[in-house]
């Protein structure tokens, strides 16, 4: 799965590349769970929410080639109610609230019922630039 960078991220780094501000690197970096898409905007309208769901950190590879993957398995907690359909991810600045930097389309949409773990397993989630 690749993604798309948020209209924030977008200011952020032409203002940062273009000596007209600066960036200051986040100090997490959490993997979100969305059932409908969020958007240039980041709209976390359609954020899971409830049932033991909870942001999980990520971590990426060192870019190369204009692209970089997850280093490790990104695994949420075991829903303990349902979830409904995941088609989206967002890759946020924050454990809770914060600003979407990143977010991208699943390949394919994962229903989470009860009972169920949503995993990425390692370098499923491709971030590129082009």
């Amino acid at each position: 799965m690749a993604g798309n960078i948020c209209d924030f991220l977008e200011n952020e780094l032409l203002d940062h590349c273009l000596g007209t501000g600066s960036w200051t690197m986040p100090a997490v970096v959490k993997l979100a769970l969305f059932k409908a898409d969020p958007t240039d905007t980041g709209d976390l309208t359609n954020e899971v929410t409830g049932g033991a769901y909870a942001r999980q950190t990520v971590a990426f590879t060192a870019a190369a080639g204009g692209s970089c993957s997850n280093d490790a398995d990104v695994t949420f907690p075991q829903a303990t109610a349902d979830w409904g359909t995941i088609t989206h991810i967002g890759i946020m600045n924050a454990t809770t609230a914060g600003t979407m930097l990143w977010w991208g389309q699943l390949t394919v949409a994962k229903t989470v019922n009860s009972g169920d773990t949503f995993k990425i397993p390692t370098g499923d989630l491709d971030c590129s630039l082009d």
